[in-house]
């Protein structure tokens, strides 16, 4: 297990305070606010920690205020319903007195029924594309500074952009792109685990998908860039230490707002998770 995936384990074991609360601290590395998918991470965590023998299968967030890195967070969980099947629990995220994110999650008994799927995308393979390694010597290099310092920050979860085009030739595309992710070390079986390091990773590279129509990115100086809210669907069991092909599009923008959908797949071509998510994209003014 690399340090990296051992400290997001730490981030996300959550100390218990009562009965439905939950204290949950930042990795000091030096961020201005907290990462969005950190708390919604730590809130899945929570809401799984009065929920037994159930997985969850959705979860809807809203991001209220940005998070002090500095203080800790305490997580208060609702218990709305304890049904035959369905179980629902809603969170909310507490710093200096005041709410910085909500959360709705869902569970379910494990139940069969009617099953199909959309199919993955062609991709090259995630040994195709350039690892740590050769992206440090070859790709960073002609990257824009902003971009290059993201790429390079070491972090728990692995990212192999499918394309890099965007990054070395600015300049409007098609809103889509694609990565393939993985958490960078060995993470536990359990199941639940799996899911909140991919509610982790989802809030990754997402919210950028909304700004490739405009030949813009979140690392361009002149982009003010947040999310809004966020929602993910679990369809199918998955690890999050295998690589996951993290497809993405944004069918609109508008009024200072971006919306992007996201499509989560094995490299066998099964869709586990699917997600959405409008955020802020406003152009600062000079």
């Amino acid at each position: 297990m690399t340090q990296a995936v051992a400290d997001l384990l730490a981030t996300l074991d959550l100390e218990p305070l009562e009965v439905n609360l939950f204290r949950g601290r930042s990795p000091q590395v030096g961020w201005q606010r907290v990462f969005g998918g950190q708390v919604i991470g730590q809130a899945l965590v929570a809401a799984c920690r009065t929920v037994e023998g159930r997985r969850p299968h959705s979860l809807h967030g809203y991001f209220i205020l940005p998070g002090d890195p500095a203080a800790p967070i305490v997580y208060e969980v609702e218990r709305v319903r304890d049904g035959k099947s369905f179980t629902t629990r809603r969170v909310k995220a507490i710093q200096h007195g005041h709410a910085i994110f909500t959360l709705s999650a869902s569970f379910q008994v494990d139940e069969g029924g009617l099953e199909h799927q959309i199919g993955m995308p062609a991709a090259p393979a995630p040994e195709d594309l350039p690892d740590d390694a050769e992206m440090r010597r070859s790709v960073m290099p002609n990257m824009p500074e902003s971009v290059r310092r993201y790429f390079e920050r070491e972090r728990p979860i692995e990212l192999r952009p499918v394309d890099f085009g965007r990054y070395l030739a600015p300049g409007p595309r098609d809103p889509v792109f694609s990565v393939w992710i993985r958490a960078t070390g060995r993470l536990p079986d359990d199941p639940i685990i799996h899911q909140c390091v991919l509610a982790y990773a989802s809030d990754m590279t997402l919210l950028d998908s909304a700004l490739v129509a405009h030949g813009k990115s979140v690392f361009d100086p002149d982009i003010q860039a947040a999310s809004l809210d966020h929602a993910l669907w679990f369809h199918r069991p998955f690890r999050a230490d295998e690589w996951l092909l993290y497809t993405q599009d944004s069918p609109s923008s508008g009024s200072a707002r971006g919306f992007s959908r996201g499509s989560i797949y094995t490299r066998e071509g099964v869709l586990v998770a699917s997600v959405a998510q409008e955020g802020l994209i406003r152009q600062r003014r000079p």
